[in-house]
Parts: C-alpha cells; sequence; structure tokens
C-alpha cells in the first residue's frame, strides 16, 4: 500500500480564548491515500475547518504530527509552509478570497506568477475557459455573481496542479443549483487532475460524493463511514 499523501498523528490544536486556554482539537489521527476524496462533517463547532486548516499548514497544531506528500508540516516554518502549499495545495474557501483590484484572469494568473511559471496567464486563462468563464476572464470580482466567484476561486486553486485540494464549505454562500454546478466542477477538477480532496461540508449530498466521510464530535472523531451510507 502507497504512502498516505496526508497523516495526522495526536494532532491537537489549543488555541488562546478570552477565558483561557481553549482546546480546539483533541488528538486527531487520520491518513488520507492518494487520489482519494474525503469528506468531513460535524455539527458547527466540531473541530472540521481547524482540522483542514492543519492538513493545510494554515493552522500550526499544538502538539502531535501533520504530514503532508512526507513532508513534516510542523517542523516547517511560515516561509516553508507558504512554499509548500503554493506548490502542493489548492484551497478553496466558502468566502471566495479573491482580489478586487484584480480580473478574473488576474486573480488566477497570481500564484503562477509567484511560483515563476512562465506561462502564467495562459494556464489561468485554460483554467477560467475549463470552468466556463472565457466571457468573463476581463471583468473584476463585483461584476461576477457568487457562483462566478466561487468558479475563479476554483479555478485559482487548480491552476498550479496541485497534489491536494482543500475545501472549507465550498457550496456554504451558494443558492442550490449554483452549488450543485460548482459540486460537480470540483469533483471534476479532482478527476482532471487527479489529485486527493478534502471537504468541510453540512451538505449531505455533497459529502455523499466523497468515497469516504470522517464525522467529528467536539473536536474529536466520531466515527467514519463509506460515503454512500451518509446519503442512505
Amino acid at each position: 500500500m502507497s504512502e498516505p499523501i496526508l497523516k495526522l498523528n495526536d494532532a491537537r490544536l489549543v488555541l488562546e480564548g478570552n477565558a483561557g486556554p481553549l482546546e480546539i482539537l483533541k488528538g486527531i489521527t487520520l491518513s488520507v491515500a492518494r487520489g482519494e476524496s474525503l469528506g468531513l462533517v460535524g455539527p458547527s463547532g466540531s473541530g472540521k475547518s481547524s482540522l483542514l486548516m492543519l492538513m493545510g499548514g494554515l493552522e500550526r497544531a499544538t502538539s502531535g504530527r501533520v504530514e503532508a506528500l512526507g513532508h513534516d508540516l510542523t517542523a516547517m516554518d511560515e516561509d516553508a509552509l507558504a512554499r509548500f502549499r503554493r506548490g502542493n495545495m489548492g484551497i478553496v474557501f466558502q468566502s471566495f478570497h479573491l482580489i478586487p483590484t484584480m480580473t478574473a484572469l488576474e486573480n488566477v494568473a497570481i500564484p503562477l506568477e509567484l511560483a515563476g511559471v512562465a506561462d502564467a496567464f495562459d494556464r489561468a486563462a485554460a483554467e477560467l475557459q475549463a470552468m466556463g468563464l472565457e466571457p468573463r476572464m476581463d471583468h473584476y470580482p463585483a461584476q461576477l455573481s457568487g457562483g462566478e466567484q466561487q468558479r475563479v476561486a476554483l479555478a485559482r486553486a487548480a491552476a498550479p496542479r496541485p497534489a491536494i485540494f482543500l475545501a472549507d464549505e465550498p457550496t456554504g454562500n451558494l443558492d442550490g443549483s449554483t452549488g450543485e454546478a460548482i459540486m460537480e466542477l470540483l469533483f471534476g477538477l479532482r478527476d482532471r487532475h487527479g489529485a486527493t480532496l478534502v471537504l468541510v461540508t453540512h451538505a449531505p449530498e455533497l459529502a455523499a460524493r466523497c468515497d469516504r466521510v470522517v464525522r467529528l464530535m467536539d473536536g474529536q472523531i466520531a466515527g467514519e463511514d463509506l460515503a454512500r451510507k451518509v446519503a442512505e
């Protein structure tokens, strides 16, 4: 069996709150196989998004170990983490986090330019075309609908051709039909790039598309299922 692409061993996250230390994640041990799609589900405050942030090196584990592609994220400084994410991870949030003063094309090209990709704008244009946004490339975020902005965010995440996609409630700010379209595009990206997908969602129909679903409760893994059981 190949080495997991993501691996957490007794990972804990403690944040300082107004009332003192708050234990967000309480010893998460979890492996994600290369090419797998994994859904993280659970009630609000269960630690889903925090777990995703650990996987992406956007939060640093207070203790334990977090590995991605065989690299120990807990041992990297912020600059090393940023370089690692830029080359290996595509991250999509519920809020689109587009740069308002840049066009759709420029928003997608930025991470490629930072990575020194020579054909950054050509590759960005190709990803936007794949998202059905060819007529909207020169538009600014304020000129785009919510669904179009999320498609730009997906194109930006996909353009570096990452090995890992992390998505935090990618359809949470969208209406039903638009969310369904984004869901199709997200799994299409996974298939087109052969990437591993980990997503946080409250939507049972989205979780049911994943190979496996992990349920969180109060900062701990409460159980896991094959996704087809989620839909039943």
